[in-house]
């Protein structure tokens, strides 16, 4: 843990004066925090190890809903006329189908008919 002038006590990942995530040391003699600039010695780091790992989804949970899994439906309901079975009350969901920029598309299912 750094302890020193900051007010908090807090783990080598991060700053001790706004909480920001560090970077790794490099080259230079100093960390310097890139929001609040405040700087640590890059002795403070010697001999510290940095694991990572990449977990990958299996297949299996990644596959396709099917008709039988769906067939609850889901999301919020709001008073619309379905206009197959003229059942009052349908249950929606929004998808971004084009760029970010454009509005979300929105999908509505009927609670009796789906």
């Amino acid at each position: 843990m750094i302890q020193g002038s900051s007010c908090f006590e807090s783990e080598l990942d991060f700053c001790p004066e706004c909480g920001t995530v560090l970077p790794l040391p490099g080259i230079q003699d100093k960390v310097t925090c890139p929001c609040c600039s405040y700087s640590i010695d890059v002795r403070v780091f010697e001999m510290r190890i940095v694991h990572t790992s990449v977990t990958f989804n299996s297949a299996d949970s990644t596959s396709l809903k099917t008709e039988d899994e769906g067939s609850a439906v889901k999301g919020p309901l709001i008073d619309r006329k379905c206009p197959q079975c003229g059942n009052e009350g349908m249950a929606y969901h929004t998808r971004q189908m084009r760029s970010a920029d454009e509005g979300q598309t929105v999908f509505y299912t009927c609670v009796r008919c789906k």
